[in-house]
């Protein structure tokens, strides 16, 4: 009877159209330039659908109390106009990141939060491997203290901001496990 139970429900759940999942692992190579380690993960929803999500990590002090430290994730869900890793998409994406950087006479210590839309373009390069340009727009609250650069006791002034403007920038490599 088992044996009858377990057969009847592999032909049910096979006779249903499947779409091949892949799943890929990115890098912003954009983020890379400006020392932020970045790593991301895409994973196939439907045929014209995928959600990716990314994470971005800066532990770097340049001497002098100079610094772009930082931590942040951005994930995105995306809908590709012809088929899922080629060519044209539209995302919606969400993003949050917590920073601590000062350079010149101040240091700025705090938050962000938001999300927006973005448009992008991926072009295969190889059998598992593709590259990929995007631009995102949106909104961010954000909220941090404002220091001297130097000084570590109390902030001359916390303060909020709300930014409306680019959010999202990259141009990726993309390779896929499958």
């Amino acid at each position: 009877m088992k044996k009858i139970l377990l057969i009847s429900i592999g032909c049910f759940l096979f006779s249903f159209p499947t779409f091949s999942q892949k799943v890929g692992i990115r890098t912003n190579l954009l983020y890379l330039a400006t020392t932020n380690l970045n790593l991301g993960i895409d994973v196939g929803l439907g045929y014209r659908t995928s959600f990716e999500v990314s994470g971005v990590y800066n532990p770097f002090r340049f001497g002098d109390n100079k610094k772009i430290e930082n931590w942040g994730v951005q994930p995105e869900f995306r809908i590709w106009t012809c088929e899922r890793y080629n060519g044209h998409f539209f995302g919606i994406h969400a993003h949050y990141d917590n920073y601590d950087m000062g350079w010149k006479k101040y240091r700025y210590d705090g938050w962000l939060a938001g999300g927006g839309i973005s448009y992008g373009y991926s072009w295969i390069i190889g059998k598992r491997w593709n590259l990929e340009a995007e631009l995102g727009v949106g909104y961010a609250y954000m909220d941090y203290d404002k220091y001297f650069r130097e000084q570590q006791g109390k902030p001359i002034m916390n303060k909020t901001r709300n930014y409306i403007g680019p959010t999202k920038v990259g141009l990726s490599f993309i390779w896929f496990i499958k």
